[in-house]
């Protein structure tokens, strides 16, 4: 920690939300004389580096100067009336729950930012890719930042236009079809969603997300919690995406830029289950614990269903495309997140906080490596890949191969990785949930949830069985290695997966103060 004072932490933490949108409008002006580089395009996607590298910097410090003595208390605080008849505030603030997101969402933007300042999307020109991005950094950081539930609404849709685009315009084969099932699944979660936060905040008599996580839900009775719950739940579970509402997902990352299914994956699906945290467990208690066993238990059929799914597409003659197969396993690995949510207890809470994070730095990485697998053999589907003795990565590109079995070995929960710490308290959470929960029912859903991660562990190495073993054939055609700049947008993400696995206690101990307040009913 560092000492900074409170108006720069302010003035960092609006920057964070301001500074990406002004970069966008700044995307679409004419380059200046001197700053063109080689070409314009050049010229623009450097400034997309530029403004994620000074997003991520800003970030940085904030977390250096964030008090981690005390996390559970609102720091960098913004509190601004903005629409008084509506009672509707300018209000942002990070604790210990919202700072690793918001600096997984800086990184994993910037990182996003430098592979594509060297590797330009194929499509229209990049201006327009450039603003999206930022748009898109900006909704995703305003998400986590805001505490008024309006303006929380609003940056949750502020995200959808510019994916949309990013998939429909510069995406691959089906991109039109697939933007157009997740625009529309997502707008129609949330047009229930907003039915929801309107009915707490009038209920209520205001917004402001402080306040309602200190009531506690007393000023709203039962039966109006229950309603608020499930309208809000739907519109978290599609963003999440929790089964049944999942089928968007498969078509947009196999359609989607890698950079887009690595930000989708990454930190979009977290706005979701940020939600279930930040608003639904302090504000209306009693109703989510009227829907958690249900929670649970769609959480473990998601784990299962995804881990079932995944094997059918790694199994020989399914022509099981890779990235499809990525996304189905985000459904599975979201459902460990959920179940610990629907514990409704510290322990689970966290774990799920955690596994987000873990989730991000994993599948960010996953789609980067399948991005860059695709681009030097030009398919992603696995029998083409296998062919008879294997895409044989370790022989003909083994730094490559390397990466993509760590990455995988980290997904299936490897002890000493940061995917093993959030799926085992997930797991330990529904062992013994909150009360006046089901325990036997909780039960059944860990001993599923703990089935799921050996399902996991088999359709992983059954890819990397597949993509990186087996000799090289003798006309196989070369295959590049691990280039400098992948090892630059990759390499932060590899280095975090390890830290976070071998020393957990640094993100729990930032995320556990703050969740113990948040179930206790406020958050100073």
């Amino acid at each position: 920690m560092i000492d900074i004072s409170e108006p720069v932490m302010q003035f960092l933490l609006a920057f964070l939300v301001v500074g990406p949108l002004l970069g966008a409008a700044a995307a679409l002006l004419p380059a200046p004389p001197g700053l063109k580089g080689t070409s314009p395009d050049q010229a623009v996607l450097r400034h997309g580096v530029t403004v994620t590298g000074a997003v991520l910097i800003a970030a940085t410090v904030l977390a250096l100067g964030f008090d981690h003595d005390q996390p559970s208390k609102m720091q960098a605080t913004t509190d601004i009336s903005w629409i008084p008849a509506l009672d509707v505030r300018i209000h942002l603030g990070t604790d210990g729950i919202s700072l690793p997101l918001l600096v997984l969402t800086a990184l994993l933007t910037f990182l996003s930012a430098v592979y594509t300042y060297v590797k330009p999307p194929a499509g229209p020109s990049p201006k327009a890719f450039v603003a999206l991005l930022l748009v898109l950094e900006s909704g995703t950081l305003a998400a986590f930042a805001v505490l008024d539930l309006i303006l929380f609404f609003l940056a949750f849709e502020m995200v959808l236009i510019p994916m949309y685009f990013l998939i429909a315009r510069w995406g691959g084969e089906g991109r039109a079809e697939a933007a157009w099932k997740f625009i529309l699944y997502t707008l129609l979660g949330s047009v229930v969603m907003l039915l929801g936060l309107l009915l707490i905040g009038i209920k209520a008599g205001t917004f402001d997300m402080v306040a309602l996580a200190t009531d506690n839900g007393r000023s709203l009775s039962v039966s109006v919690q229950v309603v608020a719950v499930l309208a809000i739940g739907i519109g978290l579970a599609v963003k999440t995406p929790m089964w049944p509402l999942h089928s968007w997902l498969p078509d947009a990352h196999t359609a989607a830029p890698t950079v887009g299914s690595v930000l989708l994956a990454g930190v979009l699906l977290k706005m979701g289950t940020y939600g279930f945290v930040r608003i639904l467990l302090p504000t209306a208690p009693d109703g989510f614990r009227t829907f958690a066993p249900y929670l649970g238990a769609f959480a473990v059929v998601g784990v299962i269903y995804g881990s079932l799914a995944c094997l059918a597409l790694a199994r020989q003659g399914a022509k099981g495309d890779l990235k499809r197969l990525i996304a189905y396993s985000s459904v599975g690995h979201m459902g460990f997140v959920l179940l610990g949510i629907a514990t409704m207890t510290p322990t689970g809470v966290n774990g799920a906080l955690f596994a987000n994070i873990a989730h991000g730095l994993i599948t960010g990485l996953l789609f980067f490596l399948v991005g860059a697998l695709k681009d030097r053999t030009g398919t992603v589907d696995l029998d083409t890949l296998a062919q008879r003795t294997g895409a044989a990565l370790y022989g003909r590109a083994p730094r490559l191969g390397g990466l993509l079995a760590f990455a995988a070995v980290a997904s299936l929960g490897l002890p000493g990785l940061a995917g093993f710490w959030g799926e085992m308290l997930a797991l330990f959470g529904a062992f013994d949930p909150a009360e006046g929960l089901s325990r036997p029912a909780f039960l059944v859903f860990m001993s599923v949830g703990a089935f799921g991660t050996l399902l996991t562990a088999a359709y992983l190495l059954v890819v990397v069985r597949r993509v990186c073993m087996g000799a090289p054939q003798e006309q196989a055609p070369a295959l590049t290695d691990v280039r400098g700049y992948e090892f630059a947008a990759w390499g932060p993400l590899v280095v975090l997966t390890v830290v976070a696995g071998l020393w957990p206690g640094a993100l729990i101990g930032l995320t556990d103060p703050a969740v113990q307040q948040l179930l206790a009913g406020g958050t100073r």
